[in-house]
């Protein structure tokens, strides 16, 4: 049986951590890579408080998010994320992004340099699903 566009996406974010993220910096594009946590469709994910990226969402908290393409050829699917960044303070977020691969930029958890920015999409485009035009997912 063939799934909706949106089950699509969420096994895209469910099965994808990692994605590349794009801020303004001087009024032109900034894109880097990130790891990603999914919460049904509101993505969290983890920085420090020092990088420029802070700063550049503080500016401007638009943010364009590609996730998904593994790179097998042309007709992997994919997403183009658009949406707004907010740092979060939700209790106990920092523990649930966490993961031992952080260990390198940060102590733990309660590092107080750990910033987790929550992602609020604003439209999300499931792209490349075996020729067909991309589909906008309704949130």
């Amino acid at each position: 049986m063939a799934k909706t566009a949106k089950e699509q996406a969420l096994k895209i974010l469910d099965k994808n951590m990692i994605g590349t993220m794009a801020t303004v910096q001087q009024n032109k594009p900034h894109s880097r890579y990130m790891t990603f946590f999914n919460d049904n469709f509101t993505l969290y994910t983890a920085t420090s408080k020092k990088t420029h990226k802070v700063e550049e969402l503080q500016q401007n908290p638009n943010t364009h998010i590609l996730l998904g393409y593994e790179g097998l050829g042309l007709g992997d699917s994919f997403l183009e994320i658009e949406g707004t960044v907010i740092e979060s303070d939700e209790e106990g977020m920092k523990e649930k992004v966490w993961n031992k691969a952080m260990k390198g930029w940060f102590e733990g958890p309660e590092d107080p340099d750990l910033l987790i920015l929550k992602v609020t999409p604003t439209k999300i485009r499931l792209m490349n699903t075996k020729g067909d035009e991309p589909q906008v997912i309704e949130l």
